[in-house]
């Protein structure tokens, strides 16, 4: 670890996007110009994907979920149906030629070998734009999806997801750089030496090897993980180029990368091999008035308990009814009261400071005040308390002052972009946010150059895990 840590914040900012074709926001598929139909998925990732290479953006991110169920309408609407990751990165490679492409994988149902070849494979379908996130899966359905009785316990998952890693490292390193020859007078397709297996075997995983896919150009593909655990933790600071985390305020956010680092240094790393990574859910336009517009539109298509004695479905989440918010405002609200009334100033006035707080929200996103002309409503308070989302709202330049603010701040290396519809809202942040922030110098100019992923993320060249490993010619 003899290189000076980044305090200086000298790297590019990262940009990457986390790509939910159905929006990142639970109402955003009803919106007037949002794509809402999974089985046209492919018309959108060509957008998406189109607009990411225009941007020079850093990742297109796509996550994962084992299992669907009607709860999910309510809940997370893009995890009803959605494309396979590696499936939605493979198509993607074809079609893009700059932005990286990270699929998840969950280390607790997959294979290591196939995981290992199939993204080997997009790697080198992709000039080396390809990075893996590993999860190890909180939901429990997705076991007997899987020919599984139960989902594996957490010291378990993490122990297999720390085996996968390390052996699909492994099986990338079958092929030494230089041991495909092709020397065609010679009749020397390659060196026998440079040939390696992987022989991984511990309490979960049994490899041999070698890979029988080329190399991949980077090496090794970036690894990505998220978590909070100890456990998971321990796995991004040991082993992951990326973590995710999610910190709730810029002080927080401090601290949480601080650790990180510190603890990466622990593992024996450079703390600068670890990126730190926010989400961030911006709602942009060309005005902040028209951003609060869109907010507020988001907020009226979210279905509440209209409290009239309607009948909901069985998976209606039983947190959005003005009983479920009237304890936090600290008032009596009777359940028949409508939601599109206007909440009283007077009432206002003797909320609790969580009350007073879920206004105060509700102002900042949607213009709407209390007592004014377009007036706060107990619907925007059912809404902002039961699904919480930490919009960032306003034109390019309030946007880019968020970002620039968390990254100088030494609180993060990057973000990925949540957009609340699709394709909206992403052409929005591409063609406002991203060139403001190429004009503050926040992110590299703009290049035609292609380069990997690793390139990109600013990481140090891939140092094979094999250096000793029995040639197996």
């Amino acid at each position: 670890m003899s290189r000076t840590p980044d305090t200086a914040r000298s790297r590019p900012l990262i940009i990457g996007a986390m790509v939910r074709t159905l929006g990142a926001y639970p109402s955003g598929w009803r919106h007037p110009d949002a794509h809402a139909e999974p089985g046209r998925d492919a018309e959108v990732l060509r957008r998406i994907g189109r607009l990411a290479d225009e941007a020079d953006l850093d990742y297109l991110f796509f996550g994962d979920w084992l299992a669907t169920g009607p709860d999910l309408e309510f809940r997370d609407p893009y995890l009803l149906a959605r494309i396979d990751p590696l499936s939605a990165v493979t198509y993607l490679a074809g079609i893009t030629e700059r932005v990286g492409l990270i699929a998840t994988v969950n280390t607790t149902y997959a294979d290591a070998y196939t995981l290992a070849r199939a993204a080997a494979s997009v790697d080198v379908l992709s000039s080396g734009r390809a990075g893996i996130n590993v999860v190890t899966g909180a939901e429990p359905r997705a076991a007997g999806n899987h020919g599984r009785d139960a989902h594996a316990d957490n010291e378990t998952r993490y122990d297999r997801a720390e085996e996968f890693v390390r052996t699909v490292r492994a099986l990338w390193d079958s092929w030494d750089e230089d041991a495909w020859v092709a020397d065609k007078s010679g009749g020397r397709l390659i060196d026998p030496a440079g040939l390696h297996s992987a022989d991984a075997e511990g309490a979960h995983i049994r490899v041999t090897g070698p890979l029988n896919t080329a190399r991949p150009p980077q090496g090794h593909l970036p690894i990505v993980h998220a978590g909070t655990s100890p456990r998971s933790r321990a796995l991004a600071t040991g082993l992951a180029d990326l973590a995710l985390v999610a910190p709730a305020d810029l002080a927080s956010a401090q601290h949480v990368r601080a650790q990180l680092r510190a603890d990466a240094a622990a593992a024996g790393r450079h703390p600068d091999d670890l990126r730190v990574i926010a989400p961030i859910l911006p709602v942009v336009a060309a005005t902040r008035a028209e951003a609060q517009g869109i907010v507020d539109t988001l907020l009226a298509l979210v279905p509440v308990d209209e409290g009239q004695g309607a009948a909901l479905p069985a998976a209606f989440p039983d947190t959005r009814s003005l009983a479920a918010v009237a304890p936090v405002l600290g008032v009596e609200v009777a359940a028949s009261t409508p939601l599109d009334e206007p909440v009283p100033a007077a009432v206002a006035a003797r909320f609790t400071d969580a009350g007073a707080h879920l206004v105060r929200l509700v102002t900042e996103r949607t213009g709407r005040r209390v007592g004014g002309e377009r007036p706060v409503t107990w619907r925007h308070l059912v809404v902002t308390h039961a699904v919480p989302a930490a919009f960032v709202v306003g034109d390019a330049v309030d946007v880019a002052d968020h970002i620039e603010r968390w990254f100088t701040s030494g609180a993060v290396d990057g973000f990925n972009v949540l957009s609340a519809f699709q394709p909206g809202q992403f052409e929005a942040f591409t063609a406002l946010v991203v060139p403001e922030l190429r004009r503050r110098g926040l992110l590299a100019p703009l290049s035609e150059a292609h380069s990997t992923l690793r390139d990109r993320l600013a990481l140090a060249p891939a140092v094979p895990t094999r250096r000793a490993a029995r040639s197996i010619a």
